[in-house]
């Protein structure tokens, strides 16, 4: 077997960096900090979009002043030239709102999608490193959500952060410096809104969180259920268990409904207390400003009477925007810290700076190999010691539980031996970077795995541009061409979510050529044939046969036909391996393989 060392970040490795992915980077850091680094690449568009939005948003704090003006130009009698200087310079900002906001969406718009992109990608990524193991423990629904759902609620949060509340920063601050240098005995009273405000999110940012979080949870489990649901509805429907299924989604449904509900009352109380005080401070105010202008304790005109009521009313609805945002904000940080958990996963299948396997002869050797799954008190496989000589067939039998499929997983590499040692070829495979390896390996499950495209894309998944005189030897090879020139489109007939429009035959035909194209080395088959009827089992058993000559062959089965013709059997018990020898052999011996005969057989 040829190695080379692989290169950090090779140009084909799935693992490697991109500009902009989060691979590698999250550590449990404050979510805000992940949003920095996620929109770092747009810095630029981003400040050049506040800029523009700076300039399409400035008549909200200059009408006010304006109205202001044009009150005293009438009330004084100044100049009318006063009057229509005033009116003309708000209409050219007026009109300069069109294409400012256009450039604006174009700029804050293009750098958020390419934020949810990158964190999508992100996460797709993390999903493909992290190992079986937590595939197996998390719910494919739970990851599902973290890509749509809690990407959504990020891309929302930045989207209505910069539109609403750069909308509320920059009318208050326009507002107060106008008020600042029109009516600097005012200001004081204004900076109270600022602190009383502040006050009321401090108090309720921890419970929004926690209820935030409790809520995320729950959405999480609904998905997992339904997803779980779908999965299962021909069983469902075959059993008349309807009911039965509706009523474990019930209890999600009604858990989602409690969590959002109270998430909703704490949000209607905040926005509630939030109006109340702010409105209250504003008739305070315009109060007050009328009673000095109707005394003449300072020295206010008219004007500035009705601009700073209007300045209260605005900069009132602006800190109502901001403390509305609360809630999206704390949402939207919790759907960061979501996507975290995947992106923090500590079980990644570790690849980085191992050997490159760019040839395979198919010798496996197991050296007193051990696993045991972590909660589980026995080992699942103990002393495993077999040798496989390239070209060599090698089947594997045993009650449930012998530890069959666990030596298919070490073998693929799904999971690493917690003692012991296996060697590809007389190299450690610990050593070796199992993603090469793998382009080497084939696998026939006992359920093939289709997704909704052509039987073309199906058999030549991963191989990029192939013939199609390739495709259809690999198609007669399999037994598969004939049923699939019969299909209206041929090899462009699209098979239906997870192969639903074919039979299960005609599904491990098309798995096996599937194999057969790729022209593996090692070729695993883990229970190929149960599920087939009689017909189904011979035609796929004889593309079996095309498909193991020439490799290395480890084969779980449960029907002897499958087994017999195989160069040797290991039978297995209790994770050991009880006796190996041919089929006459084992038979002859009168062990644990002869006890499994009658089952095998039926």
């Amino acid at each position: 077997m040829q190695r080379t060392v692989s290169s950090p970040h090779p140009s084909h490795d799935h693992a490697s960096h991109r500009p902009g992915t989060l691979d590698h980077r999250y550590r449990g850091e404050h979510p805000v900090r992940t949003l920095g680094y996620l929109l770092r690449p747009d810095r630029r568009r981003i400040v050049i979009a506040a800029a523009v939005f700076v300039v399409k948003h400035s008549p909200v704090w200059l009408l006010p002043l304006i109205t202001a003006n044009i009150i005293d130009v009438v009330v004084q009698h100044r100049p009318e030239q006063e009057l229509w200087l005033n009116a003309g310079a708000l209409l050219g900002v007026l009109v300069l709102n069109y294409p400012m906001h256009l450039l604006y969406v174009r700029l804050l718009g293009g750098s958020v999608r390419r934020m949810g992109t990158v964190l999508r990608d992100a996460l797709c990524r993390r999903m493909q490193q992290l190992s079986i193991g937590y595939h197996s423990r998390t719910s494919a629904g739970v990851l599902q959500a973290k890509v749509v759902r809690d990407v959504e609620s990020v891309e929302q949060m930045v989207q209505q952060s910069a539109d609403m509340g750069l909308a509320a920063v920059i009318t208050l601050i326009g507002g107060l410096t106008v008020i600042a240098v029109r009516v600097p005995s005012f200001l004081p009273v204004f900076l109270v809104v600022v602190p009383a405000a502040a006050l009321l999110v401090m108090r309720l940012r921890a419970r929004l969180r926690t209820h935030n979080e409790s809520f995320r949870q729950e959405v999480e489990q609904l998905s997992a259920r339904v997803s779980e649901m779908t999965s299962l509805i021909p069983i469902t429907r075959a059993h008349g268990l309807e009911r039965t299924a509706l009523g474990r989604v019930d209890g999600s449904l009604r858990q989602v409904f409690t969590a959002g509900l109270r998430l909703d009352l704490l949000n209607g109380r905040f926005g509630a207390l939030a109006w109340i005080l702010l409105n209250s401070l504003g008739v305070t105010c315009l109060a007050g400003s009328a009673l000095v202008a109707y005394h003449g304790w300072l020295p206010i005109t008219a004007g500035d009477v009705v601009m700073l009521s209007a300045f209260f009313t605005t900069l009132t609805g602006s800190m109502t925007t901001l403390l509305s945002l609360a809630p999206i904000i704390s949402k939207g940080l919790e759907s960061v810290r979501s996507a975290g958990e995947v992106l923090q996963a500590p079980d990644l299948e570790s690849n980085a700076g191992k050997d490159r396997v760019d040839e395979v002869q198919g010798r496996i050797d197991f050296e007193g190999v051990g696993f045991g799954y972590e909660g589980v008190d026995s080992p699942a496989v103990e002393d495993f010691t077999l040798s496989a000589r390239p070209g060599e067939t090698v089947a594997l039998v045993g009650a449930s539980g012998a530890g069959k499929s666990t030596v298919l997983n070490l073998l693929i590499g799904f999971i690493r031996p917690t003692s012991g040692r296996i060697l590809l070829d007389g190299t450690d495979m610990a050593t070796l970077d199992l993603r090469s390896y793998r382009r080497f390996l084939s696998v026939v499950p006992q359920e093939s795995i289709l997704f909704e495209g052509t039987i073309r894309e199906n058999v030549t998944y991963g191989m990029g541009e192939t013939d199609e005189r390739t495709v259809r030897l690999a198609l007669r090879d399999a037994n598969a061409l004939d049923f699939v020139e019969d299909l209206p489109d041929g090899l462009s007939t699209v098979v239906g979510e997870r192969g639903a429009r074919l039979s299960g035959g005609q599904k491990q035909r098309l798995a096996i050529a599937r194999a057969l194209i790729r022209n593996p080395r090692v070729l695993i088959l883990d229970e190929a044939t149960s599920a087939l009827d009689t017909r189904s089992e011979a035609l796929v058993q004889e593309a079996l046969a095309r498909l193991i000559h020439g490799r290395t062959v480890f084969v779980v089965a449960h029907r002897l036909s499958t087994i017999r013709a195989a160069d040797r059997i290991v039978a297995m018990d209790r994770g050991r391996i009880a006796e190996v020898g041919t089929h006459e052999e084992l038979v002859g011996r009168g062990g644990v393989y002869t006890g499994l005969q009658p089952a095998r057989s039926a």
